[in-house]
């Protein structure tokens, strides 16, 4: 069999629809908050001009995960145990680092956007509420309970994303302009680029990454499924998270934008007005709520990575009857309820949050690419389409990224700093991986 195809096998199209899943977590991560908030932004701050990301954002996104989906189906194993197997434990620390800095800092953020936007709707102090949120999340995850309100979370964010669909059918959309953005330029230096970081950094991230291979050992999936497998990868990530992003992007950009002016700073109540032409004085509301619902659904999501890598580093049995595993879960919950304290408005923060993790996602998608074509980990190596494609991948995202990082300069704070230093280890890391990688295919 070639598992270089990109099919699905002859099969109705009822059978794939009822085994979907994995890559649907990945993507109902990636359409979190933070998504919402970077992809407003960047609609609203610069109109059309960062079309070309939006778009790369969803294909990018989708290979990275088909990437991720092949050495998880063909070595039938955790990302972090695979690479401690074939490289060492190093390599798996470092790995086990990325995710947990990118993921910590996401799971902070998210938090603070929860507890804001409670206490919006409540009146009550949002510390109050961070606390709460994080005492909830932990006895959920502990005992399983907070399937239940993820459910509910997932139905507000349905409601907004058809909201934004049907507001694409409205608002006046000029061909001409919205054509320019698909020439690839990054507009107001340390704006445009933080930005340009944040949209790509939503749908190419190294959580999404690792996590796949997680959640496809967990439904039990083989190579045997890899034409379900690659068919999940596109119906979700490529297929309904470009629609999401592609739609809230649109809709933001025709109806805030202001031609001139870059509204870099946006908050809730302008976000808010994107959704006015098609539900007025509703739209307030609504937009509250279904941020509530992305909140609560992707903070559900993000505190299990954290110590489900840990867990597969150091052999700890993944599922909560262990109650290493499950004090894990309880911590990071908990420690969640922080991110209630930090200051300042949470929009800005959440773009931030997706263009730091988009600085260590190239070393991800680097092991990965990487492990797709060592002979001792998987039967059938990754064919040469393939690795030019991880290889633009990772060339793309380091670009975008090392743009953010360069617009921080001159490094005065400690925030900066800490990017950098973050910046320059993985960057080499993932130097070391492309050399090792170019001996072992020219061999």
């Amino acid at each position: 069999m070639s598992y270089d195809v990109w099919s699905v096998r002859d099969r109705p199209i009822r059978w794939y629809l009822k085994r979907l899943g994995p890559t649907w977590i990945a993507g109902a991560i990636a359409a979190g908050p933070a998504t919402m908030a970077t992809v407003i932004t960047a609609g609203a701050s610069f109109g059309y001009s960062l079309l070309w990301v939006v778009i790369l954002a969803a294909v990018f996104g989708a290979f990275a995960q088909y990437l991720s989906m092949r050495v998880g189906l063909l070595t039938e194993q955790g990302l972090v145990s695979l690479v401690e197997e074939r490289l060492g434990s190093h390599w798996a620390w470092l790995l086990v680092i990325d995710i947990i800095l990118a993921a910590g800092l996401a799971q902070l953020i998210i938090m603070k956007t929860l507890a804001d936007v409670s206490a919006h709707l409540t009146d009550i102090d949002p510390r109050i509420w961070g606390i709460s949120w994080a005492i909830a999340l932990a006895v959920g995850l502990g005992i399983g309970g907070y399937r239940f309100l993820e459910v509910g979370a997932k139905l507000l964010v349905a409601g907004i994303v058809i909201s934004f669909v049907l507001t694409v059918t409205v608002v006046p959309i000029d061909p001409g302009e919205a054509t320019t953005g698909l020439v690839p330029t990054i507009p107001a230096g340390v704006d445009g680029a933080l930005i340009a970081a944040g949209v790509l950094g939503g749908a190419v991230h190294v959580t999404l990454v690792t996590m796949q291979s997680y959640t496809m050992r967990s439904r039990g999936w083989t190579s045997d499924e890899y034409g379900l497998g690659t068919f999940d990868v596109l119906t979700s990530m490529l297929l309904a998270f470009g629609a999401y992003s592609l739609a809230i992007f649109i809709v933001s950009a025709a109806v805030l934008h202001e031609p001139g002016e870059e509204i870099v700073q946006i908050g809730v109540i302008e976000a808010a007005e994107a959704l006015a032409p098609t539900l007025g004085a509703f739209a307030h509301w609504l937009f509250l709520f279904g941020l509530l619902g992305a909140a609560i659904s992707t903070l559900g999501g993000n505190t299990v990575v954290p110590p489900y890598v840990v867990a597969d580093k150091l052999g700890i049995d993944r599922d909560v009857t262990d109650w290493r595993y499950r004090g894990l879960l309880v911590a990071v919950a908990l420690i969640s309820g922080a991110g209630a304290f930090i200051e300042g408005a949470f929009f800005p923060l959440l773009v931030l949050v997706l263009a730091f993790g988009l600085v260590g996602t190239p070393f991800a998608v680097m092991l990965v690419l990487y492990l797709a074509n060592d002979e001792t980990a998987v039967d059938v190596p990754a064919s040469r389409s393939i690795n030019l494609g991880g290889i633009a991948l990772i060339t793309v995202a380091s670009v975008i990224a090392g743009n953010f990082v360069v617009d921080l300069a001159p490094f005065n704070q400690p925030l900066d700093i800490f990017v950098l230093v973050f910046a320059i280890i993985f960057g080499l890391a993932t130097a070391v991986l492309l050399i090792r990688f170019i001996q072992m295919r020219s061999r």
